[in-house]
């Protein structure tokens, strides 16, 4: 009998979506995208995709304290997805696993995988705004972006931007001042 064993997997976030894409990947799990306080100097920086389902350990209590803190987010630019409204949505994210592919690569500048990769999703690169206290990190936002159905409130919280090429020490061309970057989520 021949049976194939796959081991290990590239594990990525799409974010801005529900769901993984149909090419070979799993679901491990669906979220809300979230992260530190954009106002807040001491916030982390990463964002994070919390599932819908937590699971509460053994010692906490309900008070809010002074401790570190996690919040939503949203959308803070209509840029992102064409004819869809998504400025102070809240982010959806599901979290995939490529079940044949062992490495993952987010390319921002691009929308395309170069030769030998597989595109797993593509779309907008965003990061947080550059005049907040707390810090972010590109990601890649999926260029047909769902919203939570739960929030289309202007909460803030972590934030997503469209992100803009800025010349200088960035060469133009072949990059253009002030236009928004694309990004595109490999595996191979």
């Amino acid at each position: 009998m021949n049976s194939v064993i796959y081991i290990g997997g590239a594990v990525y976030i799409r974010w801005g979506k529900k769901e993984c894409p149909n090419n070979g990947t799993e679901l491990i799990y669906r979220g809300f995208a979230g992260g530190g306080s954009y106002t807040d100097s001491g916030s982390p920086a990463e964002y994070v995709c919390l599932p819908e389902d937590p699971v509460w350990g053994d010692h906490y209590d309900d008070l809010v304290n002074r401790l570190g803190k996690i919040y939503g987010a949203e959308y803070e630019s209509s840029f992102f997805g064409k004819n869809y409204k998504t400025n102070y949505d809240d982010v959806p994210c599901a979290v995939c696993r490529s079940v044949t592919r062992s490495s993952v690569l987010m390319i921002p500048g691009r929308n395309i995988c170069y030769r030998g990769w597989t595109r797993e999703y593509s779309g907008n690169l965003a990061a947080g705004d550059k005049d907040h206290a707390s810090a972010s990190q590109y990601v890649c936002v999926d260029q047909n972006p769902e919203a939570v159905p739960h929030g289309a409130n202007n909460d803030n919280g972590k934030l997503f931007y469209a992100v803009e090429g800025i010349c200088g020490s960035l060469p133009c061309p072949p990059y253009v001042n002030g236009r928004e970057l694309s990004c595109v989520v490999c595996t191979k």
